[in-house]
């Protein structure tokens, strides 16, 4: 049985990790390679920098982000938010992340995976889809959900798949934020349509809404919030998935 991941994520502006309500009333929420080792020596399996930069510095700050996080943590990171272009993903690689998140780029430059796919190796390649009900259907967003492509989601899951991406990172928009659970009939749905590596994202609350995704079909859970917070502790979020019959890395493995 392959082993589960839990992913914590860190949104990252100007190279500090910030904390806020619907991108609202950010506050500065410590160095994010401190909490990075943090969450790293308490377990959590991967790590996801969102760069929320607007700034003209963006890409040396995000690049300078990536140098020191690889530099003082051992497990697997991906940074994403606003790389739209073939060089500022490159950096990135080359600086230590193992993987870059492309949404947006993914969508109005879609042969941008593949020549990262073919460069990197598709491993290193995550998109990032962003989608809600729309009369019924599931559409793509971009823009930071604010968007709509008219993309169909089905569509555009077999063709980032064809393009070369290497694991698709969900959100469901109906969900984000809400606390009220994964979105279980969306991972459903695509893990039907594909068989790259899902990283569900957008709803976690409580400790049964991961159980619910994994049993959905997604490889991997994305939270934020509730791990921030301290709502949801780690250890024991990890045992109670164990109990259920989830395999999942504890400490020590």
């Amino acid at each position: 049985m392959l082993t589960k991941r839990i992913i914590a994520c860190l949104d990252v502006e100007n190279g500090r990790v910030v904390k806020g309500t619907n991108f609202e009333n950010l506050q500065d929420s410590g160095d994010p390679v401190e909490l990075g080792k943090h969450y790293s020596e308490i377990g959590i399996d991967e790590l996801v920098f969102l760069d929320i930069t607007a700034s003209v510095e963006k890409r040396k700050t995000v690049v300078d982000l990536a140098e020191r996080v690889a530099e003082q943590i051992d497990i697997p990171f991906t940074v994403g938010g606003g790389i739209c272009d073939f060089e500022t993903a490159s950096q990135l690689i080359l600086s230590g992340a193992d993987k870059v998140s492309l949404n947006t780029a993914a969508v109005e430059q879609p042969l941008l995976i593949t020549k990262l796919s073919q460069t990197f190796g598709s491993q290193a390649i995550v998109v990032a889809i962003d989608s809600k009900r729309v009369d019924g259907q599931f559409f793509v967003f971009t823009y930071s959900g604010k968007k709509n492509t008219g993309i169909l989601l089905r569509d555009w899951v077999s063709e980032v798949e064809k393009l070369g991406a290497g694991e698709i990172l969900l959100t469901s928009i109906d969900r984000d934020g809400t606390k009220t659970g994964y979105d279980t009939e969306m991972i459903s749905f695509v893990r039907d349509l594909t068989n790259l590596p899902i990283i569900a994202s957008g709803g976690a609350g409580k400790m049964e809404h991961f159980l619910n995704a994994f049993q959905a079909g997604a490889d991997a859970t994305l939270a934020a919030s509730v791990f921030h917070f301290k709502e949801i502790d780690l250890r024991e979020l990890k045992s109670f998935l164990k109990t259920q019959g989830v395999s999942v890395r504890m400490e020590g493995q």
